[in-house]
């Protein structure tokens, strides 16, 4: 996590920096990412009750995978990132389609909007990183306070239970003409999940290597966060977008909240 300078200054977190994105954003949303991007969309559609001129915000938009498809259903979407390059990425994906997004570079632990949105969405895993709790519960309130009254909240995230589920020690694989090696540990008492990616190019033999730890929520501890401190009225949990239980066999954890 991140440390203090002797000036009192913090330094920036990880996810701060624009050459991570760079080098590793090829890899972690690769042509499967995209490929399962329209069911998402459909999902949330369908969730929230979303239809033509519904108006989403997208916390932590990245590349605009899921911003762009809501677009594409007619939904007036606000797509929020703090890096520059992911949001240059995403502009250039909804120009391709044809599509009209409101793109903000704004940091969710201090984002405030005067508009207020039907739902709101934080996908595929974008929750946990900051230096402290503290700072995710910033990032829910912040995120809160954007949607109407009776709007909807959905939270798709790596929980304890599904770390548990889906743990192992390290892989490897070829992605986006690199080979990727991966090692993970357990951090604490499943406080949080330590990742190492090495990336080595195919071509060059370039090797780089980034590690984070994500701090691990268990579905229930999160819930009672949406509802105590982020406002929301009911929080229900999920296995997936399908509505599945959150079981031994969830795949993932997606957490529906009402304002």
């Amino acid at each position: 996590m991140s440390e203090k300078l002797s000036s009192g200054t913090k330094k920036r977190e990880w996810f701060e920096n624009e050459s991570f994105w760079q080098n590793y954003g090829p890899v972690m949303f690769d042509s499967d990412r995209w490929a399962e991007a329209p069911d998402v969309a459909d999902a949330v559609c369908k969730i929230a009750g979303l239809g033509k001129g519904s108006t989403v915000l997208d916390a932590g938009c990245g590349p605009g995978r899921i911003s762009v498809e809501l677009a594409m259903r007619g939904l007036a979407v606000t797509g929020v990132d703090l890096i520059q390059s992911e949001l240059d990425a995403a502009k250039e994906s909804a120009d391709d389609e044809g599509v009209d997004v409101d793109w903000i570079r704004a940091d969710l632990r201090s984002f405030t909007t005067a508009k207020r949105f039907d739902a709101a969405v934080n996908l595929y895993t974008s929750f946990g990183y900051c230096d402290t709790v503290e700072e995710d519960l910033n990032i829910l309130q912040h995120i809160s306070a954007t949607i109407k009254e009776n709007g909807w909240f959905i939270l798709e995230c790596t929980s304890r239970e599904t770390a548990i589920r889906y743990f192992t020690e390290g892989e490897w694989f070829e992605r986006a003409g690199k080979t990727v090696l991966t090692q993970f540990s357990v951090e604490g008492a499943w406080e949080g999940l330590r990742s190492k990616w090495i990336l080595i190019d195919n071509k060059t033999g370039e090797r780089i290597e980034h590690e984070f730890v994500q701090r691990l929520y268990s579905a229930v501890e999160l819930k009672r966060l949406m509802i105590t401190a982020g406002g929301f009225k009911t929080a229900e949990i999920y296995g997936d977008f399908d509505f599945s239980p959150y079981n031994q066999n969830a795949r993932t954890m997606v957490i529906v909240a009402r304002k």
